[in-house]
């Protein structure tokens, strides 16, 4: 198995001409070429974070993004055809869907099942209406307790059904910190229902 390169920053500031490009990448499909793909990378990385980021991308995931699509580019540059795309449409489609692939999974958050809030309702029997009527009350005790702030992710993540992303967005935090805050909250409240219940 050919081991992947390592994606250092730009050597060189000058632009390449299209057939450099080509050149480039049938070096890397060819010959697996690393001084190659360096200079690849060194040209396109910059270009795609940027373009990443005119598309909504923050910082942080453009930067992500950049090193997936090039790893792909490493991977995948056998399949390159200059007579169906210049170079850089190629990078740059590579680049945009793994774009869509992580807004894909943004929408789609995952789940914890030990959430509190995510276990089932009993059968609707007199004493079960009126557990669910205290467990009701001890999980909005328990979400009275936490800031302002974790109380309302827990709210737009888990009564609004919001997704994370979304949440992003609305709140102006970035992914990784509603993420962090909503693991926070849920633990907070775990601890609270767990105390509660001894």
């Amino acid at each position: 198995m050919t081991q992947e390169p390592v994606a250092r920053e730009p050597k060189r500031q000058d632009p390449l001409t299209p057939p450099e490009l080509v050149a480039l990448v049938h070096e890397i499909a060819e010959r697996r070429c690393k001084e190659s793909f360096q200079e690849l990378f060194g040209f396109f990385a910059p270009r795609v974070k940027a373009y990443l980021m005119r598309l909504g991308s923050d910082m942080h995931q453009a930067e992500e993004l950049v090193q997936e699509a090039m790893i792909m580019v490493w991977r995948k540059a056998a399949s390159f055809d200059p007579a169906q795309a210049a170079v850089s449409t190629w990078v740059f489609t590579i680049a945009r869907n793994k774009r869509i692939d992580a807004i894909r999974r943004e929408k789609r958050p995952e789940i914890d099942l030990e959430d509190p809030a995510l276990v089932p309702q009993p059968e609707a029997l007199a004493d079960g209406i009126v557990e669910q009527q205290q467990h009701a009350r001890r999980l909005k005790d328990a979400i009275s307790r936490l800031s302002a702030e974790q109380a309302e992710l827990i709210k737009m993540a888990y009564f609004a059904d919001k997704a994370h992303g979304a949440i992003a967005e609305e709140t102006g935090l970035p992914l990784g910190t509603v993420k962090s805050r909503l693991r926070l909250a849920l633990g907070h409240l775990r601890k609270e229902l767990k105390e509660e219940s001894l």
